[in-house]
């Protein structure tokens, strides 16, 4: 029987701007249990897959499970799908990933989470559910409020005119993806062969989730805001 939501965390051994970033120490957990974390920690999700090629990754994911094995809903709710060499490089997608995880996995609807944003809840997580399912929703991105005055390389503002300079409290802005997660229903993925298509909705986070750790002094950021337990979940 198909899992009505299941979690995709792909977790690939490779990285260049921070050597094994993916299991690296941060803030007392290495990245990757963070958000392996908040979506064993979420309800709403019936099975987490991690998708590696790496031996290395999935003796952590393995250390990781440890602690839910006496858990009866969820010892065996945590899974690791080998991942081909060939979807393990540097010009592979997250869709192929994810593809990948449909021919050998079975749900309806597809969250796909990156490690590389360590700041998303459990309670984001089933709220995002919520919404996704209230509003039926073909596919869901995670964002965040952006209130930013952009200019193009001609010097044209893009958002707002110069001379009608709004406040901030006064400005609407835009959404930015923060990447945090995707919800993909498998009929879309399946047909699209894309994590975004149909009617798309769009789960707004709290603005520190915007960091993506893809640089070494987003680690540091990251880290200085994961130490404090700042997270919200509630």
């Amino acid at each position: 029987m198909a899992s009505q939501f299941s979690a995709l965390i792909p977790l690939r051994g490779g990285s260049k701007g921070i050597p094994n970033k993916n299991i690296k120490q941060i803030a007392g957990k290495p990245l990757c249990a963070w958000v392996i974390e908040s979506a064993m920690g979420a309800d709403s999700i019936e099975m987490v897959y991690i998708s590696t090629e790496s031996q290395q990754i999935k003796i952590v994911v393995q250390e990781i499970n440890q602690q839910y094995l006496n858990d009866d809903s969820k010892k065996n709710k945590l899974k690791i799908i080998d991942r081909p060499e060939e979807l393990a490089n540097d010009t592979a997608s997250t869709e192929a990933v994810m593809l990948h995880c449909m021919d050998n996995t079975d749900f309806d609807n597809l969250i796909t989470i990156q490690a590389t944003s360590p700041m998303l809840t459990s309670h984001d997580l089933e709220q995002a559910i919520k919404q996704f399912q209230l509003e039926k929703f073909d596919s869901m991105l995670s964002a965040v409020e952006f209130k930013r005055f952009l200019w193009d390389e001609n010097g044209s503002a893009i958002n707002y005119e110069p001379c009608k300079r709004p406040r901030r409290q006064d400005f609407k802005g835009a959404l930015m993806e923060n990447g945090a997660f995707y919800i993909t229903t498998k009929i879309l993925l399946k047909n699209e062969k894309c994590r975004l298509g149909g009617k798309i909705g769009v789960f707004t986070m709290h603005d520190f989730s915007a960091i993506e750790i893809d640089e070494p002094t987003d680690w540091i950021i990251a880290e200085a805001i994961l130490s404090q337990g700042v997270l919200y979940d509630n």
